[in-house]
């Protein structure tokens, strides 16, 4: 059976092993084309081929539910539940998701794109399963790289202390974003060692079972040597694990033997309590390239098939190298310097920092809760600490922004990459939330660079700051001084004027920036001179230049939501001093924006150049 005749997952459960091995290679072949043009997560999908071939052989899925842990690794589950002949339009406005969507299908049962939430969920509707008194299986499928996330062993407590019957399938690959660090990970890699453990106690198992009458006794009169005899093979320790947690523990299996996959799952199926269910794959399995270097295939620009090297290749440097190579030139005068990562050191591009500083870059796995928390303690310590995240991940660190650094008003500086719209990975990594959640926080200042230059000169200013931080930047680098000098120092509190006007005034934050100026030209063109104002300092704001042009028609500009963002924060000031408010704040809708490009997400929300002038012509 060919993949394009593919409707249901139910049409593979008559293949035959072979015939699933077939649809294998199918599925992987449309997996790099389809990711080659339209960019994506490659070496995750391509890891969990057979995995993901087995789950739907094995359960019945709409009706059992399948929830994947971050979301990335679904694209194979879309292939199988008949999305195929909508597969070409991947990641693109109105096309198919990256990322799991209940509106999208029946088949996904839950929405994900941030780590180590599946096992919440999957508990959560395993209990409502058995409140409502249904039979259905309830799986979650979570890589290793979540499991450094705390969520994952808060719900693995919870459930295996409930002993609610679910299954954790553990996608063990060795690495998530950054290959993996910590204690678990060495634990992971100490189960796949016992292996040896595992297949000795089936064999004897096996043998005893098939011997008449006293095959059973002779196993209760020998039980008692087996941890002797497992101390041969592997630490107590080690299987221990997931048991005293509740769970029964099946594995590690090799997650590319279909006939051993689909053999677990079908016993794991007829058991009626918490299980995991340990599987070993390799990330980018079956293309060459991406087996060679998963990490850059995690999330992967469109790219060339035969030579695996990207498309689109910028000529500035990325915000995030230019904050790494700065950050790395202040740190070799300042040894209290120190960066954080929460597995993403590439991402970040805090790898060239580590190139230069190893011993002062902290990698914490994707636990974005303690690295706050634990940059608060080494600013307490003495340390000058910044860690740099993406926008949207910050915000599983909100309760320790606010009670571990700022009401302590400790020196950490977070440095927030991907900050507004993100393209093509949707709702979940859109970074437009992070000025409603820090603007109120006492002691925090925010900050916006108009480019990589203010970038520069904001972070060396915020190595002398005593107090919290947060730096902002977008995914894609901007350099204005060939049209606009950078100043040599940078001052909380002050804006920056770009063009003068007086017949408007173009109030625009961060990456708006270079769009408020291309408006302006257009405004120009039609006999309206705007004064375009970097409001590079977001909190606290210029409230002198505020004053200045108090009864001038304002207009804020901003890549955030409308509420609680840089216009809201304005119309504050406003009201509290009796001054007239913007005419109109330009900021994302209260509502969640979709994926697509970039460019096309601002100006279906007329945040783009040519929309924002209409409207301020109209408005006039």
């Amino acid at each position: 059976m060919r993949l394009d005749q593919i409707e249901t997952p139910e049409m593979i459960k008559t293949l035959s092993v072979d015939e699933l091995q077939e649809l294998a290679v199918d599925i992987r072949n449309e997996l790099v084309s389809t990711v080659a043009r339209n960019g994506g997560h490659l070496a995750s999908n391509l890891g969990v081929v057979e995995l993901t071939l087995a789950l739907h052989k094995v359960f019945d899925m709409p009706t059992d539910k399948l929830i994947f842990d971050v979301g990335h690794q679904s694209y194979v589950h879309k292939l199988l539940t008949g999305r195929y002949h909508q597969f070409h339009s991947l990641r693109t406005y109105g096309g198919l998701s990256g990322f799991p969507k209940r509106s999208e299908s029946e088949y996904d049962a839950f929405e994900t794109g941030h780590a180590s939430t599946a096992i919440s969920a999957a508990l959560g509707m395993a209990r409502a399963r058995d409140q409502l008194g249904q039979l259905h299986q309830v799986i979650a499928l979570v890589g290793d790289g979540a499991m450094t996330g705390g969520m994952c062993y808060e719900a693995l407590n919870d459930a295996g202390n409930s002993k609610t019957r679910m299954i954790v399938v553990l996608n063990d690959n060795e690495m998530s974003i950054a290959r993996n660090v910590g204690a678990l990970s060495r634990y992971l890699t100490n189960l796949r060692a016992s292996r040896r453990w595992s297949d000795a106690k089936v064999a004897v198992r096996s043998g005893l079972s098939a011997i008449p009458l006293i095959g059973k006794p002779i196993a209760r009169v020998i039980s008692w040597l087996k941890d002797a005899v497992k101390a041969i093979f592997v630490n107590e320790e080690q299987e221990g694990f997931f048991d005293a947690l509740g769970f029964r523990y099946y594995g590690p299996i090799d997650g590319h033997d279909l006939p051993g996959l689909i053999q677990t799952l079908e016993k794991v199926k007829a058991l009626r309590e918490p299980v995991v269910v340990h599987v070993l794959t390799q990330k980018g399995h079956g293309y060459d390239k991406a087996e060679e270097k998963p990490e850059i295939f995690h999330g992967t620009p469109p790219f060339y098939v035969e030579s695996g090297n990207r498309r689109k290749v910028g000529t500035l440097p990325s915000y995030g190298t230019v904050m790494a190579q700065t950050l790395a030139d202040l740190a070799d005068e300042d040894e209290r310097i120190i960066t954080i990562t929460a597995a993403m050191p590439s991402g970040t591009g805090l790898n060239h920092f580590q190139n230069r500083h190893p011993e002062r870059m902290i990698d914490v796995g994707i636990a974005e809760e303690h690295a706050v928390t634990m940059a608060a303690g080494l600013a307490a310590g003495g340390m000058k600490p910044y860690f740099a995240v993406y926008a949207s991940f910050a915000q599983r660190g909100f309760d320790q922004i606010i009670h571990d650094v700022c009401m302590q008003n400790l020196p950490v500086t977070l440095l927030l990459d991907r900050a507004g719209l993100v393209g093509e990975d949707g709702e979940t990594h859109h970074g437009v939330w992070d000025f409603a959640s820090t603007l109120p926080v006492p002691n925090l200042t925010v900050l916006a660079p108009r480019d990589i230059g203010e970038l520069r000169t904001m972070l060396r200013w915020s190595a002398k700051h005593d107090g919290p931080c947060v730096i902002r930047y977008g995914r894609n680098s901007v350099d204005l001084s060939a049209r606009y000098s950078q100043a040599e120092s940078f001052t909380p509190g002050k804006w920056e004027t770009l063009e003068q006007g007086d017949d408007c005034m173009l109030l625009a934050v961060g990456s708006m920036v270079e769009t408020a100026i291309d408006a302006a030209d257009m405004l120009a063109e039609k006999g309206i001179h705007a004064r375009i104002v970097n409001a590079s300092s977001v909190k606290p704001m210029d409230e002198a230049l505020l004053r200045e042009i108090a009864g001038k028609p304002v207009f804020t500009l901003e890549e955030h939501v409308y509420t609680g963002g840089f216009g809201a924060a304005v119309c504050g000031f406003a009201a509290d001093n009796h001054l007239p408010a913007p005419r109109k704040i330009f900021a994302l809708p209260d509502a969640f924006v979709t994926h697509g490009s970039r460019s096309i997400l601002l100006d279906v929300h007329g945040l783009s150049a040519e929309k924002i002038a209409d409207q301020i012509i109209n408005n006039l």
